[in-house]
């Protein structure tokens, strides 16, 4: 089976979501609106999310791993946490990883997460 790449904005550079092997890889998401707090971003980009994993044929209840980019992993880890765990499936805990880098665009977070299909 050949890898199926979901790239709608018909972007030369990636896609947004690859499917392989009945995984799917979400590329990183950012909010739209780099002005708001870390909470609402985190929210806006998890909205995305969400969005990516149904166009896949999945959700959020069959999340592996997620890496979380942040501009201040120390400042804003608790906020990030707060609406991460208010959208998360109880008990579907994916591995998680969040470093500190600098963000392109102004963005305080960046979150790419891999799903398995059903």
């Amino acid at each position: 089976m050949d890898p199926q790449y979901i790239n709608p904005g018909k972007l030369k550079h990636r896609s947004d979501t690859v499917i392989f092997n009945g995984v799917a890889y979400v590329s990183g998401v950012v909010s739209a609106d780099a002005g708001l707090s870390i909470h609402d971003q985190t929210r806006q980009a998890l909205a995305q999310i969400d969005e990516r994993l149904q166009a896949a044929g999945t959700d959020k209840s069959r999340l592996l791993s997620a890496t979380i980019w942040m501009h201040d992993v120390n400042r804003d880890v608790a906020e990030l946490n707060r609406a991460w765990n208010a959208w998360l499936v109880p008990g579907r805990q994916p591995a998680r990883a969040c470093v500190q880098a600098t963000l392109q665009g102004g963005a305080q977070l960046e979150i790419s997460v891999v799903a398995a299909l059903p």
